[in-house]
């Protein structure tokens, strides 16, 4: 009886596992239990492998789930997730050091052979009663159920959700493949005839809405942007700010910037490969076409990056193109000062004859947000090695990340300094000023952010004439939007520039 029991009480753990870290196990008893039990007693060995691997896999979806919840903010979609893999090890490699990723793996493989060969037991046990003990023990087992209370089918629901969300995962990446054949804008006239100077998207990472209107964030971020908005008024920018709506939220950067890019929504990786090769024009595709340079300033990249061939960049400079000999902030490489001053150096301040559409990816504010790097003289940041003490200052994030308060100051303190040192770099220019269109990429993990929206704060920063161009109902003067600000979606970014500053945008033809 007691193997019995351990048997049953296994197969009831996987049942009522939840699929997400804030949800407790349940105390019922489902009603896929009896029935569960009943495959491998009448089924024999066959009936064994066929319960055993349901639940294994039952299992591990659930347990993928409560990863991608803790991490993402939502659950986990075996069509665009599984490309994440290697991504999620590099991260945890910066964040843990270079024998985390392996040992993860190792324990990942050894906890999934572990719960096969228990759920392979615990259905054999069932299979290898006697006589008819089999169907004696389920009925027992079927009227404790009718006595706990009305049968509950959730891990069938559930399995059920899981596989109608990859065949509408399947019809989706159909139809975006459809939609990317097709762009309205392909064929107008005077795109970006009215851009007479450089204009630099730079993505802020992890900055949300939670900067904006969560009480633990929002007092810091609202007093720092309302203190930028002064500065860059009495310096004669004008400036424009809404809320964007992101395609993810927790990570996966790219997506943002391919949303943006393209125009079109891409929330996951299966959209993102299908844009990639769709042969629709990005923004920068179409700033190509205009005969304006473009490039991407990317510090995060450490790596070949292979599909940067197709986003419509003449110029990839990478981490180690930067210029940056100082010590890494852990996984970040460089502190977001330099990352602009090298945009500078190695961009704008070359000799062209045509204003530069450019793509910059700050990433001070990417986890684990330790340390916390500050703004230095401008003129004294010369190949980095001075933020080299401040690099090596502090707890390490194995540390940190112990106390879930210590991580959320430091990511408070690490969207701070990003957007002091963007607003800075505004204001040094605001002599000669760039168009800056500054977003978020994506709101930080729920646990973190303390608020479930995947949503962003858009900056525009320039000159009057041409954010007079940016007439849009939903975009209101300064740099902190109205708490009732309607949401622009994400992929209606790119559409709004280009219309913007066509030679017939909203202020007129040029």
């Amino acid at each position: 009886m007691i193997r019995l029991a351990l048997a049953a009480g296994l197969v009831w753990l996987v049942l009522v596992l939840p699929d997400r870290p804030a949800l407790p196990t349940a105390a019922r008893l489902p009603a896929e239990l009896p029935l569960l039990l009943l495959v491998p007693a009448l089924l024999g060995r066959a009936g064994q492998a066929l319960a055993a691997g349901a639940l294994w896999l039952l299992a591990v979806q659930k347990l993928a789930d409560i990863a991608m919840h803790e991490a993402l903010g939502r659950g986990f979609n075996a069509w665009g997730d599984l490309p994440l893999l290697g991504a999620g090890l590099e991260l945890l490699e910066g964040a843990a050091g270079p024998l985390a990723p392996p040992l993860a793996m190792l324990g990942a493989g050894l906890a999934a052979i572990a719960l096969a060969a228990a759920l392979w037991w615990a259905c054999g046990v069932w299979r290898r009663l006697p006589g008819r003990a089999p169907q004696l023990g389920l009925a027992l087992l079927a009227g404790v159920l009718a006595l706990v209370g009305p049968a509950r089918f959730d891990a069938a629901a559930y399995a059920g959700a899981k596989l109608r969300l990859n065949a509408q995962t399947s019809a989706a990446l159909a139809q975006f493949r459809a939609a990317a054949a097709e762009d309205a804008l392909a064929a107008r006239p005077g795109l970006f005839a009215a851009l007479d100077r450089d204009l630099l998207l730079i993505f802020v990472e992890s900055y949300g809405r939670t900067s904006l209107s969560t009480p633990l964030y929002a007092p810091t971020h609202l007093a720092t942007l309302a203190e930028a908005e002064a500065a860059l008024a009495a310096a004669g920018l004008a400036m424009r700010s809404g809320i964007i709506g992101a395609p993810t939220r927790g990570g996966q950067s790219w997506l943002s910037h391919a949303t943006l890019a393209q125009g079109l929504r891409i929330d996951d990786q299966a959209r993102y490969r299908a844009a990639l090769v769709s042969g629709r024009r990005s923004l920068f595709h179409h700033a190509q076409a205009a005969g304006l340079p473009t490039a991407a300033v990317m510090p995060a990249i450490t790596r070949p990056w292979p599909e940067a061939s197709r986003m419509g960049f003449d110029r990839i400079l990478a981490a180690g193109d930067l210029g940056y000999r100082g010590l890494p902030f852990n996984w970040v490489t460089m502190p977001d000062q330099f990352t602009l001053a090298a945009t500078d150096r190695l961009l704008r301040d070359q000799p062209r004859t045509r204003p530069l559409v450019a793509q910059t990816a700050l990433i001070s504010s990417h986890a684990p947000w330790v340390p916390v790097p500050q703004l230095v003289p401008w003129e004294e940041l010369g190949d980095g090695r001075i933020f080299d003490a401040m690099a090596a200052a502090g707890d390490p994030p194995a540390v940190v990340w112990r106390d879930r308060d210590r991580v959320r100051a430091q990511y408070r303190a690490a969207i701070d300094y990003s957007l002091r040192v963007v607003m800075d770099y505004a204001r040094r220019h605001a002599a000669d000023p760039p168009l800056l269109v500054v977003l978020g990429d994506h709101q930080a993990a729920p646990g973190i952010a303390l608020d479930e929206r995947a949503e962003v704060p858009l900056h525009l920063i320039g000159p009057a004439h041409l954010l007079a161009r940016f007439d849009h109902p939903d975009l209101s003067p300064g740099l902190i939007p109205p708490d009732g600000a309607a949401v622009i979606p994400m992929e209606a970014l790119r559409d709004l520039i280009l219309v913007a500053l066509a030679s017939a945008g909203p202020a007129g033809a040029e």
